[in-house]
């Protein structure tokens, strides 16, 4: 009866190797479509009263079970007011929001904002912009962008990411995207989802599924990590906007 012969060292080396990387594999996984959770989230808008917001109540109501802004011919606004959300502050969060707003419109929504203290209903502070298809004459539209109401002004346009350093315009680092191709997320005459990811000094928008910009703010003088969250009616001509399904999950 013949023994059996021992296998090479470089064949058990290269057996092991095999099996190492073949363990490796299996053991990989890819990113996978998140579920639609809303688990942690709160409801911050109930759809039948103004509980919990306070604004103007000249440009803001309740109806059909979302809250409503609208400048009318008679209501015309000098400057931007917000109704402004006074059942906390937001720190590092998540927000999810739908809106839907008329052709000429302009809104946003604030966050680690403050109520200057002069003026009532007027807010400075991260803004998430929103408006209509034909808000503007020269044909640009800002929906998506981060936008610092009575700040810095222009934080990051749509499909950039940009980086803040004190004394410095924002820096652009990457892009996302074509900001005039991005538009292409944007739905108009139809209700938008906002989703605000915001935490430390990463404020991340996006809109239907799509990353819209990110912002890395390392401006210690002039960023802010809490503050209030309110909505904007916008000067100009007359214009409605609706918002429902307010979800605040505090991270």
């Amino acid at each position: 009866m013949n023994a059996l012969k021992p296998l090479p060292l470089f064949a058990l080396l290269s057996a092991a190797l095999l099996f190492a990387r073949t363990a490796a594999f299996a053991q990989q996984v890819q990113p996978v479509p998140a579920l639609d959770d809303n688990t942690g989230y709160q409801l911050i808008f109930d759809g039948k009263t103004l509980n919990g917001w306070d604004g103007d109540p000249k440009y803001w109501r309740v109806e059909n079970g979302c809250l409503v802004g609208e400048i009318t011919p008679e209501t015309i606004v000098k400057q931007n007011t917000f109704i402004i959300w006074r059942g906390g502050v937001t720190k590092d969060f998540e927000l999810k929001v739908e809106y839907r707003i008329t052709s000429h419109g302009n809104s946003g929504i604030n966050y680690r904002s403050v109520e200057l203290p002069d003026q009532k209903y007027v807010m400075r502070g991260y803004q998430a912009d929103i408006d209509g298809q034909d808000r503007n004459a020269n044909g640009v539209r800002y929906t998506g962008q981060n936008y610092e109401e009575r700040g810095r002004t222009f934080l990051a346009l749509r499909g950039q990411m940009t980086h803040i350093e004190e004394g410095k315009k924002p820096g652009i680092i990457a892009t996302i995207g074509d900001t005039k191709a991005m538009e292409a997320f944007i739905k108009n005459d139809d209700w938008n989802e906002y989703h605000l990811i915001v935490r430390g000094n990463v404020l991340i928008h996006i809109l239907n599924g799509h990353v819209m910009d990110v912002v890395i703010d390392d401006d210690a003088k002039g960023r802010a990590f809490e503050g209030l969250l309110g909505v904007q009616v916008h000067v100009g001509p007359p214009m409605k906007v609706e918002y429902r399904n307010f979800r605040l999950k505090n991270l």
